[in-house]
């Protein structure tokens, strides 16, 4: 049986009228992104630079719909193993190449092929594509894959330019060429990312702003009073904490939105010999810190209770959550018993944590109890981009680090759960995890998929490399000058139909 998605009016999402002026547009961001390469980055933050930079094959609405962007509509043979995409025919990128079939083959082989790429897991069921025409694309998969719509939402689905790409190799995300609504213009590392209005974006009529600047403002208190202050229009990941206080402030608006994420602690198990400990060789010293730590009282003293507490990579209200292992209670003398029963009374960690003041008291915290029950953990913050370095180096006992959220719960765990998944940086590898969740991406049953999955966080709940912590809300905080913002549940900012009064 086929099924067809096909552009129409009503799947288009309605914006602002576009102003007779333009502006600058600041944005105040939590970190500072990695590099700005679809294919090699890992960030966040990296994600939000790039809704305003690079268009994907597809998008999704705030109601996590998958709708057209660069393709227009799309068909899966009735054996589900090739999709044929037709793609935009008024798309050019940055530097003036055409947007074509050719450009989309050529993206998904470098994503496949490109030695630092770290989307090679999201697009391997991929085999090859077949360029039927200009704008018509055939991609063929060596198995099923219900995951691949979704994968091409996100950064599996930016197009960059060939040309540029071809010319610039590794070093892409130093100037990168996307096709989106503003182009690079320049970056200072951990000061500023200037974006430059594209003036022949396909939709250039709707975006209201000449420029976009992105200023990593780490500390939340000095992000919020660059808010008040006029320094920035826009901040995202308002602290909890500072909700209350937003909403009373007649010059400011707050959205929110449900994440698709999570936060935890990554324990390194087999990358490096900084997995050679205790908590690194032995489930049971994993299992006991998990046991040692309270995520209600977690959440109410950094949140307020404003985010989910958590124990997978789903929040306990999403239907893909394995509801035979709820969030478990404190118990510090059960935390005791299994350090006992592994010899690890008394044991030593240390957890690294960027410099960012939340994500600290977080594990300051989680320090807290876990001494009550016998494991010391010593902290070491970082600087974001050398946090995530390090980790992806294996340079680590424990990393404080979280999980923006995908659509298909298949992006909340196969990249970090299997042998040789992209983001597998605790080095975890169980090829019955392999199995399992290989087989949810083959199916489209929802109920079978569900099965495989339960299976896996059954497994996980024992092993448990990614001890999770908690399920954050995307908080956003904005001058009211500003018009046609749309939250949207995967925390990017877009800005088609924004504006801003003087």
């Amino acid at each position: 049986m086929q099924t067809k998605y096909l552009l129409s009016t009503t799947a288009a999402l309605v914006f602002t009228t576009s102003l007779a002026f333009a502006q600058d547009f600041r944005i105040g961001l939590a970190e500072d992104p990695d590099i700005l390469d679809p294919d090699q980055s890992r960030t966040f933050v990296g994600r939000i630079v790039y809704a305003a930079m690079c268009d994907k094959l597809v998008d999704i609405t705030p109601d996590l719909e998958i709708i057209p962007m660069l393709a227009t509509g799309w068909e899966w043979s009735s054996d589900g193993m090739t999709l044929t995409m037709t793609l935009r025919e008024d798309v050019t990128f940055h530097d003036g190449e055409p947007f074509n079939a050719e450009a989309v083959a050529y993206n998904i082989n470098r994503s496949k092929t490109l030695d630092e790429s770290r989307r090679k897991s999201e697009v391997a069921s991929i085999s090859g594509t077949n360029v039927v025409d200009e704008y018509t694309i055939e991609i063929m998969l060596a198995n099923p894959d219900a995951t691949l719509l979704a994968q091409f939402a996100d950064r599996s689905g930016m197009m960059l330019s060939p040309k540029a790409a071809e010319e610039m190799g590794i070093g892409f995300g130093n100037a990168p060429v996307c096709a989106g609504p503003f182009s690079f213009t320049e970056r200072v590392q951990q000061d500023r990312i200037v974006l430059t209005k594209f003036e022949d974006y396909w939709r250039a009529d709707e975006i209201n702003f000449d420029t976009v600047t992105y200023l990593p403002i780490t500390d939340d208190t000095v992000r919020l009073a660059n808010l008040r202050a006029g320094d920035v229009d826009m901040i995202e990941r308002l602290a909890a904490t500072d909700v209350a206080s937003v909403q009373a402030d007649d010059g400011l608006l707050l959205e929110q939105a449900v994440s698709l994420g999570y936060q935890g602690l990554t324990v390194n198990v087999a990358n490096t010999d900084r997995s050679e400990t205790p908590m690194g060789q032995d489930a049971t010293v994993r299992r006991a810190l998990s046991l040692a730590i309270d995520r209600e009282v977690l959440n109410q003293v950094v949140f307020e209770g404003v985010f989910a507490p958590g124990n997978q990579p789903y929040p306990p209200t999403s239907p893909w959550y394995n509801s035979d292992f709820p969030v478990p209670a404190r118990d510090v003398e059960a935390a005791r018993a299994l350090l006992a029963e592994a010899g690890a009374e008394g044991i030593s960690v240390e957890v690294q944590v960027s410099t960012n003041p939340v994500a600290q008291q977080v594990v300051q915290v989680v320090q807290a109890m876990a001494a009550e029950a016998g494991i010391n953990i010593s902290i070491v913050a970082k600087e974001f981009a050398t946090l995530l370095s390090e980790q992806t180096a294996g340079a680590f006992e424990i990393s404080q680090i979280g999980w923006s959220g995908r659509v298909d719960p298949d992006g909340n765990i196969h990249q970090f759960m299997t042998c040789e998944g992209g983001i597998n940086d605790s080095g975890y590898c169980n090829p019955e995890i392999d199995t399992l969740l290989n087989a949810a991406r083959t199916s489209t049953d929802v109920a079978t998929r569900k099965e495989s999955y339960d299976a896996a966080l059954a497994i996980l709940q024992e092993e448990i490399p990614i001890i999770y912590l908690y399920h954050q809300t995307w908080i956003w905080a904005i001058d009211d000058a500003v018009a046609g913002y749309v939250p949207y549940p995967d925390g990017m900012i877009r800005l088609v139909g924004v504006s801003k009064t003087e």
